[in-house]
């Protein structure tokens, strides 16, 4: 029995394709009428594989992030430790910010190369804050990046992936990947260590001053005394040199004379004692 050839069908817009009848007398009805994107099976073909290998690289990356998985890191954030009651929670947003920090560090730390938020794969996120993440090269979505470049990268840029989420090393720690050792902060000596040096160089200070006006005073008393003594004896100190021999002159004759007490007593010439007398 022949269908109505307006039975279930819908024509096509400006189409005059009528209903022809196939050789056995039926009424062969006209084709449906489908979107203009999907009427060209030539642009069906070209898009087909675009979305087939963005759902098979979306998968690999997916199979590429996994706990333990080589160039694999492990996050974990102590939000509530390190803001209190500050705190923010964590949700897809911060999720995001994550990715695209890691993104700039990659893209600081290898120049020229363009990485997107798409080559950060995080998997295995937990509720308290912990997820590990991996890097695909932006060439190839299937392939990771080498673990060194990835450790170089966030040393690089851990300061500034630390910064936009209010933490530090100790409360946003990637495992597996030691922070960058700071130059040792030699702290301020204390105030009370500054006062102590003061008194102890004020009363150094003082001992000496206290040792050399004493040795001054000293001298003083000394050089007062020669000088009285000078005092009492007048000429004494006016003698000259010429005078001085003159008196050496005079004390030589004297002796040659035998006007002096000074002499040598000859025992030759003596006589002899008692006990020698015959």
């Amino acid at each position: 029995m022949a269908a109505p050839a307006s039975q279930g069908v819908e024509a096509c817009p400006g189409s005059t394709i009528n209903p022809q009848p196939s050789p056995h007398g039926h009424t062969v009805p006209p084709r449906r009428c489908y979107p203009p994107a999907l009427w060209s099976s030539g642009e069906m073909l070209d898009r087909v594989p675009v979305l087939v290998l963005l759902c098979l690289s979306s998968a690999v990356a997916q199979q590429l992030c996994r706990p333990g998985a080589p160039g694999g890191y492990k996050v974990r954030l102590s939000i509530n430790t390190a803001l209190g009651a500050q705190a923010y929670v964590w949700n897809e947003n911060e999720m995001f910010l994550f990715r695209a920090t890691l993104a700039f560090a990659m893209r600081t730390h290898l120049r020229g190369e363009q990485y997107d938020v798409s080559n950060i794969v995080v998997c295995n996120e937990t509720p308290r804050v912990s997820f590990w993440f991996v890097v695909t090269s932006p060439l190839d979505a299937t392939r990771p990046v080498d673990a060194t470049v990835v450790e170089e990268a966030v040393r690089k840029s851990r300061n500034r992936i630390n910064s936009a989420f209010l933490l530090t090393d100790k409360t946003l720690e990637f495992i597996s990947i030691a922070p960058t050792l700071a130059s040792p902060v030699r702290p301020d000596p204390p105030p009370w260590l500054i006062v102590f040096g003061v008194v102890m160089g004020a009363v150094g200070a003082g001992i000496v001053v206290l040792l050399v006006s004493s040795l001054v005073q000293k001298n003083r008393r000394v050089e007062a005394r020669v000088r009285s003594a000078t005092e009492r004896v007048p000429g004494k100190k006016e003698k000259s040199g010429a005078q001085a021999d003159e008196d050496e002159e005079a004390r030589v004759k004297t002796t040659e004379n035998g006007g002096g007490s000074d002499g040598v007593y000859n025992m030759s010439f003596s006589d002899d004692g008692p006990v020698t007398h015959m």
